[in-house]
């Protein structure tokens, strides 16, 4: 008789990242006091602390959050991000955070809300209004990247590109060789000194 079919392989389970013990402050042991987790499992900063970043490393992943931003307020999501340079912004790249219609950085593309910070901008403008939950996805399979938010792919590149390469030359970030050379990281939020809070956030590697 045929031998049984192997069970396909389960999927990877996603980890549950809003817990305080998931954290930690950006070249720091512990949480800022600033970042505080309520009892529904939702993160806000408020003051100042610093970036902080996940415990736990990633390579190929799919991380879901949302978030929500104060009127004219800023911050990030930095992905594969490392401890080696001063700046967490040194080393990883950032799916920007920001309210769009008050906060300057609004008027472009490639620093509005949904960017590949200062490099590749959405193709059109589907965030909400500041104080309103946006639903964010970021995809990172090798060099592959893709940003989604509130249900659109609106940022798309691969990592190391000649595209990329040039872009980064032609940017702020070419003054620090390790930007974006990562293959593998913490997931970072960002301390822009503006209000900003994040919930339902999950992560799980996917295959490379």
């Amino acid at each position: 008789p045929a031998s049984p079919a192997s069970p396909a392989p389960a999927a990877p389970s996603w980890i549950d990242l809003a817990l305080a013990s998931e954290w930690r402050g950006y070249r720091r042991d512990t949480l800022p006091t600033a970042w505080r987790f309520d009892r529904d499992g939702v993160l806000t900063f408020s003051g100042a602390g610093g970036d902080i970043i996940t415990r736990r490393q990633f390579g190929n992943f799919e991380l879901e959050l949302e978030w929500r931003i104060s009127a004219a307020g800023n911050s990030g999501v930095f992905y594969r991000a490392t401890e080696g340079t001063r700046a967490i912004y040194e080393n990883a790249a950032e799916m920007q955070v920001l309210d769009n219609a008050a906060h300057p950085d609004g008027r472009l593309a490639t620093t509005s809300a949904g960017s590949n910070f200062a490099l590749h901008g959405p193709a059109r403008d589907v965030s909400r209004p500041a104080g309103e939950w946006q639903q964010a996805r970021l995809v990172v399979r090798g060099p592959h990247v893709e940003h989604w938010l509130n249900g659109v792919k609106v940022v798309e590149y691969e990592l190391w590109s000649p595209e990329w390469k040039a872009l980064v030359a032609a940017s702020k970030f070419t003054a620090w060789p390790a930007y974006g050379w990562n293959d593998r990281g913490h997931i970072g939020l960002q301390d822009h000194g503006d209000t900003v809070a994040f919930r339902r956030m999950r992560i799980r590697e996917i295959a490379p």
